[in-house]
């Protein structure tokens, strides 16, 4: 549903349409201790516990709308064997235990399942209490 804001200055409705973001949002902070934050940058990200749980992959090797996960190398392997045309993987995030997913082409039961793995990961991440991914430069501390 979109919303409408105000355009103070000329006086007129704009509408602001979903971004790819919101239905990740609203699925993924439903989970428990999750909170919606953004990076210097301004991208949205979404944090379970203070740790990195997902984000829109903003580096220029990601394609534009791409969701960057949490997800063990084995898993990820998989992924990208089952749905290749869903995930993919760059150079760049390769070396991290990550994958990135095109939003277009998640529906909502998978992202929720995507995001809950991401979830557990992040949560056993906090448990070590040290993050794998602290020094990846997409997931950072705000």
């Amino acid at each position: 549903m979109s919303e409408l804001i105000r355009n103070r200055k000329r006086g007129q409705m704009k509408v602001r349409l979903p971004s790819a973001f919101d239905v990740v949002k609203e699925l993924g902070c439903s989970l428990p201790n999750v909170e919606a934050t953004t990076r210097y940058d301004g991208s949205p990200v979404l944090k379970a516990h203070g740790v990195f749980m997902a984000g829109l992959a903003m580096h220029v090797s990601a394609e534009p709308d791409t969701l960057v996960v949490r997800a063990e190398f084995e898993e990820r392997e998989g992924l990208l064997e089952d749905a290749p045309d869903t995930y993919y993987v760059t150079d760049y995030y390769r070396r991290y235990p990550v994958v990135l997913a095109r939003l277009s082409l998640l529906n909502r039961e998978v992202l929720r399942e995507l995001l809950t793995g991401s979830w557990r990961l992040a949560v056993e991440r906090r448990r070590k209490g040290r993050s794998t991914l602290k020094k990846m430069p997409f997931a950072m501390q705000h």
